[in-house]
């Protein structure tokens, strides 16, 4: 798993870490080797914090500071404002209006309300544990490798979906987690304001299920 991550940065030249995370269900156990992050900040941040510090952590529901990122991955029960649409609508205005954000929001992968005990971390080249979704972070033509290496074996096209909000979470993690399909997406204004995704970053989640395969056939790609 170690050298996966190795090799993608080695192949991509990618800047910042591949992320590994792992979701707990109820009633798994928290591995006791992997310590629990000491401060709150949003799952976007965290996230940023693995790519950047290369530290391996944990984090559960009082350590996420934006619950809707964090009840979109099963961490508690999604806000009826956000449900309803009324949230990106009347308070963040991203919508012209209720309707337009409430059949986004009803787009939104999500998770069931309190399936999820608590969210794994690490960066790839270093994580002492199975992922479920890996997170690669790149530039347009690192994401073309990347979709590249992911053709190779059996061919196709790689179908993304995104609305520009929820990325780090909905988009990058829980669709992936769901469907066991790669995705992309282009980042939203919580990750790009608050997790310094750059205005030349991108994100690519991988189910691990796949990561073999991509990585396979970057070496093909990028030898």
């Amino acid at each position: 798993m170690n050298r996966y991550g190795q090799e993608l940065i080695k192949h991509l030249k990618i800047r910042t870490s591949p992320v590994a995370v792992k979701l707990i269900p109820q009633g798994d156990e928290i591995p006791e080797s992997i310590k629990r992050a000491d401060e709150g900040m949003t799952h976007c941040q965290f996230v940023n914090k693995a790519r950047r510090t290369r530290e391996e952590f944990y984090t559960l529901n009082e350590n996420q500071m934006c619950k809707i990122g964090a009840c979109a991955m099963g961490l508690g029960a999604i806000p009826e404002d956000l449900l309803s649409g009324e949230l990106y609508y009347k308070e963040f205005e991203l919508f012209s209006t209720l309707g337009a954000s409430r059949r986004t929001v009803e787009m939104i992968p999500t998770l069931p309300p309190d399936s999820t005990k608590a969210i794994l971390y690490s960066p790839l080249e270093k994580t002492s544990f199975i992922p479920d979704v890996v997170l690669v972070f790149g530039n347009p033509k690192q994401m073309m490798l990347l979709t590249q290496a992911a053709m190779y074996k059996t061919g196709g096209r790689l179908e993304a979906s995104f609305a520009g909000t929820q990325s780090v979470c909905s988009d990058g993690v829980v669709q992936i987690y769901k469907e066991g399909k790669i995705g992309v997406t282009v980042g939203c204004t919580g990750s790009r304001a608050y997790a310094t995704l750059t205005d030349e970053e991108m994100i690519m989640g991988i189910p691990i299920e796949l990561l073999a395969d991509v990585v396979s056939g970057l070496r093909q790609i990028c030898p």
